[in-house]
């Protein structure tokens, strides 16, 4: 962030298979950098690093207008169908170190799908892996990014409604990141407009944590 005229966001995307993990990357791009469609199988295998083009008309600083780039790691899922934790772990801690050693990250986006219920066990594992990777302040830099938004839509929930229906799981794991949620319409995700409101909630984020980064070091496994 040394430009005043530009800033830079680092991002990762973490959560298990089918997620929408790699097609939220796109949206935040505003490309399609990642590989991502249906499979019955886990599609990302790797982490693989992408970046945006300059970004006008999303924040300002000291009156004028900041160019955003984003960057985003995408990882693949866990847990993951041909992957075990221990490889899972050791590909994601190595690829952040790399890629973000320098500047750190701003924010991990745990991806969950607003269509389906999150079930304890499944949160507990998610947790415990973010956990491992991101150490013990791993709240302060979590953020929940709900995938599939228009699927609870069309059933009928605005987000106000979706929260108050949510499983007590769900709201515990929100309150736990102090309430650092995104729906995310998968829809309209490639839209400007709606990618603009997306950007606009984690850079609102990342300045409640007072533009603070994690620093991760390389795995010793």
């Amino acid at each position: 962030m040394a430009d005043s005229n530009e800033m830079t966001i680092n991002l990762v995307v973490l959560g298990r298979t089918q997620t929408g993990k790699s097609a939220a990357g796109n949206s935040l791009l505003g490309s399609y950098d990642f590989e991502s469609h249906l499979s019955p199988s886990s599609v990302t295998t790797c982490c693989s690093l992408g970046h945006s083009c300059r970004i006008l008309g999303i924040t300002r600083r000291n009156g004028c207008e900041v160019a955003l780039r984003v960057r985003v790691l995408d990882t693949p899922s866990y847990p993951h169908s041909s992957l075990s934790k221990e490889q899972v772990r050791h590909t994601v801690r190595s690829a952040l170190a790399h890629h973000f050693r320098e500047e750190g990250l701003h924010l991990a986006l745990l991806v969950l799908r607003a269509d389906l219920p999150l079930c304890p066990d499944e949160n507990d594992h998610t947790i415990q892996f973010i956990q491992e990777l991101l150490g013990p302040t791993w709240k302060d830099f979590t953020a929940v990014l709900l995938t599939h938004a228009d699927k609870a839509k069309e059933a009928g929930f605005s987000e106000e409604a979706y929260l108050h229906s949510a499983s007590s799981t769900l709201l515990s794991l929100l309150s736990s990141v102090q309430y650092k949620y995104v729906f995310l319409d998968n829809q309209k995700s490639i839209i400007k407009e709606e990618r603009a409101i997306v950007l606009r909630k984690l850079l609102n984020f990342i300045r409640q944590n007072n533009y603070q980064v994690l620093l991760l070091k390389h795995s010793k496994e």
